[in-house]
């Protein structure tokens, strides 16, 4: 694998570095937060390591860049800010792996590994769209023709149920399995309410309308 670490101790970067160039992998390795920036944004690599605390640019601040500028390139933090809330906040900012030194340089590894294997197509579907429409799934921001446009959690859910289908009919059941986790029908029109509440907000303000109902059998979004 072509490999980036940013990582500014210079032991423990020689160290990792060192490491992964005999198991065969193309490391680049940098100290500055804001030159590991500028190399992510203008390279391509297939994994990231990072530092949370760099010189010039901390860890969390690249992370958040690089997922706004929607590259889904894998990134593991590895750094000695190891507390729960450290390690749930370095995940929701756009880490797929926490390692918290002091580390063994085989988890590394395999969590490297680990990462590689994952489905392409999994690290690159960041943003999903039909027509003028837009969701980007690491800010949760979702706009159409350029306007933003605020969902409730339920309602991105159903959005995005739909998105990933698009083009094809999802039935009430389906609905009701995928977005409000239901394996019975609740005999309610939750599903109607959600879908209206969803027009009103997605479609009423525009010309072309992106969800269609299917008469007796479902809903589907369109939009190529």
């Amino acid at each position: 694998m072509k490999l980036l670490l940013i990582e500014d101790d210079a032991t423990t970067a020689e160290y990792v570095a060192q490491g992964l160039r005999q198991e065969g992998h193309l490391v680049d390795a940098l100290a500055n937060g804001r030159d590991g920036l500028s190399q992510v944004l203008g390279g391509e690599y297939d994994a990231i390591i990072v530092d949370r605390m760099l010189p010039e640019l901390d860890g969390l601040s690249i992370v958040r860049a690089v997922r706004a500028a929607k590259i889904a390139t894998p990134i593991i933090f590895l750094t000695a800010i190891g507390g729960v809330d450290d390690r749930i906040e370095g995940l929701n900012a756009g880490a797929d792996d926490y390692l918290v030194k002091p580390f063994a340089f085989g988890e590394l590894s395999a969590r490297l590994a680990a990462l590689a294997r994952r489905p392409q197509a999994q690290a690159e579907q960041v943003v999903l769209e039909a027509g003028d429409l837009k969701m980007d799934l690491i800010t949760r921001r979702v706009s159409r023709a350029g306007q933003e446009i605020d969902l409730l959690p339920r309602e991105f859910a159903l959005l995005e149920f739909l998105l990933r289908r698009k083009g094809r009919v999802q039935t009430r059941t389906m609905l009701l399995e995928g977005v409000w986790d239901l394996n019975f029908d609740p005999q309610t029109n939750v599903v109607e309410t959600h879908i209206s509440r969803l027009r009103n907000k997605v479609d009423k303000p525009f010309a072309r309308d992106l969800i269609h109902t299917v008469r007796g059998a479902g809903y589907r979004i369109e939009g190529g």
